[in-house]
C-alpha cells in the first residue's frame, strides 16, 4: 500500500491531491495518508481532525501527513495530534523536494519526536510566482480535468482566512495554460474547468495585466479541438469585457457561472469588506442572463454572519430568486481565529443554524424548479459514469448505457429532484448552437 490522499474543501485542493499523491509516490513514500485540509470554517476543520483519528483507528500502522489551508494557519494544532506523523504547507505540498524530505523524515523512528519537529510549514506570504503544475496522472478519458491558473488571493474579507492558507495572488502564464489545456484534450479529456482561489484576479501579476477573459479566449482560440471549457467560482464584480464576450459568443465556454456572492444586505456587504453591492449582485444576474439565456448560476452564500438581523437575512433569501440562481452553496458562519469578524457582535448558533437551513431550503426550491424547466429539452450531456451525465449546464443526469467521456444530445424527459431523466438516444440533426434550444 502506497498513499492515500483524503481532501477535504474546495476543487482547487481537489486538483492539488493528484499532484501530491504524484509527488509523494515518486520520492517513495510508503503506506501514508495525507490529509489535504480546509479551513474555510471551524466544521471543515473539524471534520478533518475527525479524519485523522478515525483513519489512525483503522490503519494504525500508516503514517499520517496533514496539509492544506488548516494545516498552514493552524499547524501546531495538528502537529500536536499524537496521530500525526507530518505537517507540510500549503507551498510546500506541490514541491517535490518537501515530499523527499517527507519521505526521509517518515522513515526515522517515530519515538520521542517533539510535535514541533513535525512541522515543516513555510511562509506562505513570501511565496510570489506560480510555476505551471500539470497532473500527469490523470486517467486517460477521464471526462473533466481541472488546471489550476492562479492561486492566493489579496483581498481581506472580515471573515476569510484563506488569504493566511494561500498567500498572495499569483497566475500561471498564459502560454503555459494553453500548453497544459492542449495536452490534456490531446490526453482525451472532454472538459476542462479553470480553477484558482480568486479566479477572477487572474493575471494581475503577470507582464502586461491579462485578464481571465483574455485567457479564456486564449485558450478558446488556440485550441480549437477542446469541446468544452468550464470556469470554477468567481468574484462577478471583477469579471472582465472579454470574458462576457466569450460567455455570448463561444457555445465551448459553458452557460454555467458559479458566484461568490455571500450575502443580499449592503450594510453586512460592507462589514464583510466585499466590494460589490446587491444591486451589483444583481446587474451582473440579469447582464450574463441577456448574454447566454439559458445560463444555470451559483452562488456561496453565507448565514448568520456577525450582526446580521433577520431583515438583512431576509435580503439574502431574496437574492435567491432576484438573481435566478439555482445551485447554492451555504455556509453558517463560524468565525475564524484572527479575522476582524471573529471580533464583532457574534449571532446566536441556533439562530445561524436555523437561517443556513432556510437557505438550503429555498436552494432545494429554486434547483427544482430549474429541473421542472428542463423537461422536453435537448441537451448535451457529458458522460461521466455508467449511471450519471452533465448537461452544459452542470445539471446531473442519469444514464445508462453510455460509453464514459462521450457526449450525447439527449432528451430530458424527467428528474427525481436531484437528477434528471433522459430518453435513451441521441437527438439527430440539432444545430449545437448555444440557444438552439432553451426550454427556459
Amino acid at each position: 500500500m502506497s498513499v492515500d490522499v483524503v481532501t477535504f474543501g474546495c476543487r482547487l485542493n481537489a486538483f492539488e491531491s493528484e499532484l501530491i499523491a504524484r509527488h509523494a509516490e515518486a520520492a517513495g513514500t510508503s503506506d501514508t495518508i495525507v490529509i489535504n485540509s480546509c479551513a474555510v470554517t471551524n466544521e471543515a476543520v473539524a471534520q478533518a481532525r475527525q479524519s485523522i483519528r478515525k483513519l489512525k483507528r483503522e490503519r494504525p500502522e500508516a503514517r499520517i501527513v496533514v496539509t492544506g489551508c488548516a494545516a498552514q494557519t493552524q499547524s501546531a494544532m495538528f502537529a500536536a495530534m499524537p496521530e500525526v506523523d507530518r505537517v507540510i504547507g500549503n507551498d510546500d505540498k506541490l514541491q517535490p523536494e518537501a515530499w523527499r524530505a517527507t519521505a526521509q523524515a517518515l522513515a526515522a523512528p517515530r519515538f520521542g519526536i517533539d510535535a514541533s519537529e513535525k512541522v515543516a510549514v513555510s511562509d506562505i506570504m513570501a511565496v510570489t510566482d506560480m510555476a505551471p503544475h500539470l497532473v500527469d496522472g490523470f486517467q486517460r478519458g477521464l471526462p473533466r480535468v481541472f488546471v489550476q491558473v492562479q492561486n492566493g488571493c489579496d483581498h481581506r474579507c472580515t471573515f476569510c482566512i484563506i488569504p493566511f492558507g494561500r498567500g498572495n495572488s499569483r497566475s500561471v502564464p498564459m502560454g503555459a495554460v494553453v500548453d497544459q489545456v492542449r495536452t490534456l484534450v490531446a490526453r482525451g479529456h472532454a472538459e476542462i474547468v479553470l480553477t484558482g482561489v480568486d479566479l477572477t484576479s487572474y493575471g494581475a501579476d503577470l507582464p502586461g495585466t491579462p485578464k481571465l477573459g483574455r485567457l479564456v479566449k486564449q485558450i478558446l482560440r488556440h485550441v480549437p479541438e477542446l469541446k468544452r471549457l468550464r470556469i470554477s467560482s468567481i468574484d462577478s464584480i471583477e469579471a472582465d469585457a472579454d470574458l462576457l464576450d466569450a460567455l455570448a459568443d463561444d457555445a465551448r465556454l459553458m452557460p454555467h457561472l458559479h458566484l461568490s456572492l455571500q450575502v443580499g444586505d449592503d450594510l453586512i456587504l460592507k462589514r464583510m469588506k466585499r466590494r460589490h453591492a446587491r444591486a451589483d449582485a444583481i446587474a451582473f444576474c440579469d447582464q450574463v442572463r441577456r448574454l447566454r439565456p439559458d445560463i444555470a448560476l451559483g452562488a456561496d452564500l453565507i448565514a448568520g454572519f456577525p450582526t446580521e438581523t433577520e431583515e438583512m437575512f431576509a435580503r439574502s433569501l431574496d437574492l435567491v430568486e432576484e438573481c435566478g440562481l439555482t445551485f447554492l452553496h451555504v455556509f453558517p458562519y463560524s468565525p475564524r481565529p484572527g479575522t476582524p469578524a471573529a471580533r464583532m457582535p457574534q449571532v446566536d448558533g441556533a439562530v445561524i443554524r436555523d437561517r443556513a437551513r432556510r437557505l438550503r431550503a429555498a436552494g432545494e426550491a429554486a434547483l427544482r424548479r430549474r429541473l421542472d424547466a428542463e423537461i422536453g429539452c435537448a441537451r448535451e450531456v457529458l458522460i461521466e459514469s455508467a449511471t450519471q451525465g452533465r448537461t452544459e449546464h452542470y445539471l446531473p443526469v442519469a444514464i445508462s448505457g453510455a460509453e464514459s467521456g462521450s457526449l450525447q444530445r439527449l432528451v430530458i424527459t424527467g428528474h427525481d429532484r436531484t437528477r434528471l431523466s433522459v430518453q435513451n438516444s441521441v437527438v439527430p440533426g440539432l444545430d449545437p448552437g448555444i440557444h438552439a434550444v432553451s426550454g427556459i
